[in-house]
């Protein structure tokens, strides 16, 4: 069956008793996985209508969720959606100016956190806001209302709303109001975009087809269940029947990839570079000869075309390549792996075709939190994946380009609007109903869609000359020595960058020139350092045009992070707070061209 809401996903289920499997959802505990079937996935859901019935909410009223990922996050999801209850999921990363304007913003009646540190975080600010009722936890916690509560105050009333529940459902259609989700606020104040159960189970239902896992599949779910990419694809794997393990942070991915040998996970291109970085890390404590066999295979890996695009002895190699190395690889994470989703910003064509190369085909989408997100994707089949672009065009969306390149998106997956913002819904969707993404990008020969810039982040320089910065990020961060940069020069007659060192890659690259330093700040203004940067600068330049070759730049001392402000939890860089922290740096890379200037020697300047 076509699922119209998101709670129908019950009676796909009772269809499909045997895709399902004896769990859907698992978290850790004490050191065990704890597994719920669907009839407890279920069984929780209506208690949870129930209870909010009971507390008196109605169809309209919003609940906010702060969390870490969890299978409980899934029975608030269709437990307020059963009854007409707005469910707005948020990020925990957010600054606590930003927390405080969602929760206004968003009229949220109740809240729901995960543990003791939101808590403390969130507690104060929704005690100055009338419209908060209560803010209650996923955890327990001292002294603190915890959502066992409100299950079991609908356990007890559910001979009293249990009907209702069931009237409520028939009534809610799939234009219906399910979701608000605040997009990360690159450039300011984020915006609530309003999904509907339609815009939701209908990408849902069309990306699904392009999925290969299957019920006897184990996935890992780590990206926030508030990103949109990992809420739908939640729906994805429910409709699979794929079992969902949840990891309890960051830090134990990888061991828990390698303990349950997930077949798949979606994640943001930085994790995979984080990956290859260490990889590249590690290779330095090799012997000579050992080091030598892992940059051939990485530089081999790195020409590799998906499903027997190279030729014959290419395939001899890759099979040496993959015996010495590439197996390592899988087996430090998953021997099972077979699906990595990626999506959230560009990943480096050379990477992915390293992946797949090792077994672990990484397959890249394109979407917005307004195209819920799925508009195009690569999936597993000869013909229909090409590392460097991210796929074709999803059944039932329409893709055209503007004048100037700029992607317009048409389709049941667009979102309903900005809440409480016409304005800018009006700025967002045309008259013909097509959304304007801001995002640059043309279809190849073969249908498949490449994505080159973000339209308000291209600038122009005094000589005329336009740069799309994402693109010399993107080529900079191919050095294991660069986590961030941010390319600037709006203006000015050249580009310059501000870097954030891989500061693990950096220290170790100065224990190997036996260089001390007492902090960051003294590593990053050591000449030496300097030096190696404007060599790591040069080998960059040598790849770029002429204009858009970085002639200065300046390493600062922090990284970059959410929880620092200069990312987005969704890990973009957001440009404004950057530029704004530090100005003074950038006025001086322009107006002291003698200090910082990047002189660069015996570079070819042919686009590549």
């Amino acid at each position: 069956m076509k699922l119209t809401r998101n709670f129908d996903i019950f009676k796909h289920f009772e269809e499909h008793p045997d895709t399902i499997g004896k769990m859907v959802f698992a978290e850790k505990i004490d050191g065990k996985w704890k597994k719920y079937s669907t009839k407890e996935y279920k069984e929780y859901s209506d208690n949870f209508s129930c209870g909010l019935l009971a507390m008196g909410f109605k169809k309209g009223d919003k609940i906010i969720t702060i969390t870490n990922n969890r299978p409980q996050w899934n029975f608030v999801d269709i437990g307020t959606a059963q009854i007409g209850v707005v469910h707005v999921p948020v990020y925990p990363t957010l600054n606590l100016e930003e927390f405080e304007y969602i929760i206004k913003h968003s009229d949220a009646k109740l809240i729901i956190v995960s543990d003791e540190i939101l808590y403390k975080k969130i507690k104060p600010i929704a005690d100055k806001i009338d419209e908060v009722k209560d803010t209650y936890t996923f955890d327990e916690i001292e002294k603190a209302k915890n959502w066992s509560e409100i299950l079991e105050l609908g356990k007890k009333s559910k001979v009293y709303y249990q009907k209702d529940v069931e009237i409520i459902k028939e009534q809610i259609s799939e234009e219906d109001l399910l979701t608000i989700i605040y997009t990360s606020g690159t450039t300011g104040m984020p915006k609530g975009v309003m999904l509907t159960h339609k815009n939701l189970m209908s990408n849902s239902y069309h990306s699904e087809k392009r999925l290969h896992l299957n019920h006897t599949h184990k996935v890992l779910s780590f990206l926030p269940l508030s990103h949109i990419f990992e809420h739908m694809t939640s729906y994805q794997y429910q409709l699979k029947g794929s079992s969902v393990y949840y990891a309890k942070n960051v830090g134990t991915i990888a061991s828990d990839m390698k303990e349950l040998q997930v077949h798949g996970f979606i994640t943001v291109p930085r994790l995979l570079e984080s990956i290859y970085e260490k990889i590249v890390l590690k290779a330095k404590k090799l012997s000579p000869i050992k080091q030598k066999i892992l940059f051939w295979a990485i530089k081999l890996g790195e020409q590799y075309i998906p499903f027997g695009g190279n030729s014959w002895i290419y395939k001899q190699k890759l099979k040496i390549a993959d015996k010495l190395v590439f197996s390592k690889w899988r087996d430090a994470l998953s021997l099972n792996l077979t699906f990595v989703g990626c999506g959230g910003s560009a990943l480096r064509p050379s990477l992915g075709r390293l992946f797949w190369a090792a077994g672990m085909p990484v397959f890249e989408g394109y979407g917005l939190t307004e195209t819920s997100p799925v508009s195009t994707v690569n999936y597993n089949k000869a013909g229909k994946v090409k590392p460097g672009t991210v796929g074709t065009v999803l059944e039932s969306v329409d893709i055209k380009f503007a004048e100037d390149n700029e992607i317009l998106i048409k389709g049941p997956n667009v979102m309903k609007g900005y809440y409480k913002n016409p304005e800018a819904t009006a700025k967002a969707i045309d008259k013909d109903g097509y959304l304007h993404t801001g995002d640059i990008g043309q279809f190849d020969d073969d249908g498949f869609l490449k994505i080159t810039d973000r339209k308000k982040e291209i600038f122009k320089m005094s000589n005329g000359k336009y740069i799309a910065p994402q693109a010399i990020e993107n080529r900079l961060k191919s050095s294991i020595f660069i986590g961030n940069s941010i390319v600037i020069g709006e203006n000015e007659k050249y580009a310059g960058a501000l870097i954030s060192p891989n500061f693990q890659s950096l220290k170790d690259w100065c224990q190997k020139q036996k260089i001390e330093f007492e902090n960051y700040k003294e590593l990053i203004a050591l000449p030496k350092v300097k030096e190696f940067f404007q060599k790591e600068i040069n080998k960059l330049n040598s790849k770029l045009g002429s204009y858009e070759q970085i002639r200065k730049f300046q390493l600062v001392c922090d990284e970059w992070t959410p929880q620092s402000g200069e990312l987005s939890a969704t890990l973009k860089l957001k440009r404004k707070i950057i530029k704004q922290k530090y100005q003074e740096i950038i006025k001086k890379m322009f107006l002291q061209p003698k200090y910082l200037l990047n002189k660069v020697k015996n570079v070819k300047t042919s686009y590549k």
